[in-house]
Order: C-alpha cells, then structure tokens, then sequence
C-alpha cells in the first residue's frame, strides 16, 4: 500500500481550500499526507488549515510568491510519501479517489497520471456552461479526459495530476512556474521514459472560473501558454492548436467579406450559425437544461476567441524574438 503525498498550493483562496480539505477527510483510502503551500497569498489560508489537523496529517508552508510551478516544487520538497498527487486548491473529490488511484497502480502502474474534470450537481449554470465548452467535441474534439487518452503519451494536466517520487527525482519537478508548466513538465517526464496515462475514474470536480470575464482571461493565458511549449518542444505545436485562432479570424473577418465577397459573408454567417446551434443543442441535452445550453454558445465564443487571441498575440511576439529565447513567464499569478 503506497504512501501518498497530496500537494495543493493556494493563492488567496481559502474557502476553495477548505472544501478540497473536507473532501481529504471522507477519503476512504486513509494512508495519505497533505503538503498546503500559501504561496504569497494576501488572504491567508493558516486558520483553514489549523481546523483540519486533528482530521487530516498536514503540512503548511507559507512562502512569497513564486508562481504555482514553483509553489508545486515547495511541496514535493516537504512531501514525504512515495507517490505524489497534485491538486488545484478549486477542486472537490469524491471519497473513493484516492482508492482508485491506489487500484489502478496496482493492477497497471503509471509513473505519470492525469483525471478528467467534471462539473459537480451544484455548480452554478456558467460553472456548467464553462465545463461543457472545455470537454465539448466542437471545442477540444471530446478528447479531454477521454478513454481513448489511456497509455500512449497522455499528457496529465496538473489540476490533476500525479506521479511517483523517482519521477520528481529525475526531473526535479517544475522548471517553469506558468505559460503551459504543466504541459512542459508531462513531455519531459515522458522523454525520460516514464509511463503517462489517464485514469478515468479518477476524476475531480473542477470549478474553474465564476464568470466569463474570468474565463476569458484564463483561455486567453492558455492560447499564450501553448506558443511558450513550442518554446521549448516545437514539434509539440500541432495542427489542432491552431483551430481557435483559425475561429477566431474567421469570426473577425465577417464584415470584411461584406465589403470584398458577399457570397462568402452569407456563407461564413450560415457555417457560424450551424457550429452555434450544435453547440446549443448538444449542451441543452447532456445538462438537461435550456439555460445551460444558452450560456454554452457564449462559453464556446469566449473560450475559443479568448484562446486564439492569446495564441495570436504570443505567436507574434515569438516570430521577433531571439532563437532559442525561453519564456518563463512576466507574471506569476495564478490563471485557474
């Protein structure tokens, strides 16, 4: 029976940490430790924390800001079980998690593994809409936290993500701590021959943003965060990434076409209107709900438009810079 070290950072979010943390307590695999880092938060977590020591074997390291790779790399340097498992402090769990886990590296060990993300029963509509956008077959091809990711060379995703202690010996964890850190690490703990796959049934329930102008701004960091993978793995930078920012001059470009093509207007307004109501009526049946299945065209737009333009705009920067450049990051706020 493995150890596990459960690895959260936070940053000013203490009431998120505080549902994460009651979900540790009802794990029904009980052989576990939680390492909390406060990574240069304002509003601090220490009294959340302090409610949970009689339930829970935890550890709080307060830190100045460094950015979540880096806050992930405090963690695992305080963890001492054998098996490390990273959380983002706005996700719930079910009691039977970290049992899954436990019976699926026993029956096929994975070095490296992600889980998919849901939307939880309580979620608000934009809560549900958002999730339906990022796991849609019209957005990301439905392979997001998909069976047919199982093996092969899945990348996990560290809102939920684990690995062994002899992986984070050999890569020494995080090297960059935003612009797609996750993704950087996963294809190097891959290239080093570790095996990465997908637990299915090992899924969270992932918040993520509240608002759209929120969610904007976070697919408009993961559109950027893609271009800075190419950084360091340029074949990594595939046809498919670039769909959002095809959709996005696509969507801009309609009242050019007006002016130069109208044929070609009329056409790109039909095309439009046809991707609109798939959308619409693919959500409104899987949520069950016509409200959820409105607010999903407008987390569709938001989240393919906020993506491209972030891809667009780092693209740019990237064809002017020096070769061999690596960007790091010039901000370390966290974008989920």
């Amino acid at each position: 029976m493995r150890n596990y070290s459960i690895i959260i950072p936070v940053y000013n979010r203490p009431d998120e940490l505080d549902e994460l943390l009651a979900c540790l307590t009802k794990q029904t695999y009980k052989i576990f430790e939680v390492v909390v880092v406060e990574d240069g938060s304002a509003i601090k977590a220490d009294k959340i924390v302090e409610k949970y020591h009689s339930q829970l074997e935890i550890t709080y390291i307060q830190q100045q800001n460094t950015g979540q790779g880096f806050a992930r790399n405090t963690g695992f340097k305080h963890a001492n079980g054998d098996y490390f498992i990273i959380l983002d402090s706005d996700a719930l769990i079910e009691p039977n998690y970290l049992e899954i886990v436990e019976k699926q590296l026993n029956s096929n060990f994975l070095d490296l593994y992600g889980g998919p993300d849901r939307d939880h029963p309580n979620f608000t509509p934009i809560q549900k809409a958002i999730s339906y956008s990022m796991t849609s077959l019209f957005t990301t091809g439905g392979i997001r936290g998909s069976k047919k990711n199982l093996g092969g060379t899945f990348h996990p995703r560290s809102f939920n993500m684990g690995m062994s202690k002899e992986v984070y010996r050999k890569t020494q964890g995080f090297i960059i701590t935003r612009m797609g850190e996750d993704i950087e690490f996963s294809i190097r703990a891959i290239s080093l021959g570790f095996k990465s796959g997908l637990i299915p049934e090992a899924f969270i329930y992932h918040k993520r943003r509240t608002s759209f102008v929120q969610f904007y701004k976070q697919l408009r960091f993961f559109g950027k965060a893609r271009i800075n993978i190419s950084r360091f793995f340029p074949k990594e930078l595939k046809l498919v990434h670039t769909f959002p920012m095809v959709f996005t001059l696509a969507l801009f470009s309609i009242p050019l076409w007006w002016l130069v093509f109208k044929p070609f207007f009329y056409l790109a307004i039909g095309a439009f209107a046809i991707y609109t109501l798939l959308n619409f009526i693919d959500s409104t049946l899987k949520n069950k709900s016509l409200q959820v299945g409105l607010l999903s065209i407008i987390a569709v737009y938001v989240q393919l438009v906020g993506y491209g333009i972030g891809f667009i705009s780092e693209g740019w920067k990237k064809l002017f810079e020096e070769k061999g450049y690596k960007q790091l990051g010039d901000n370390i706020e966290y974008p989920s």
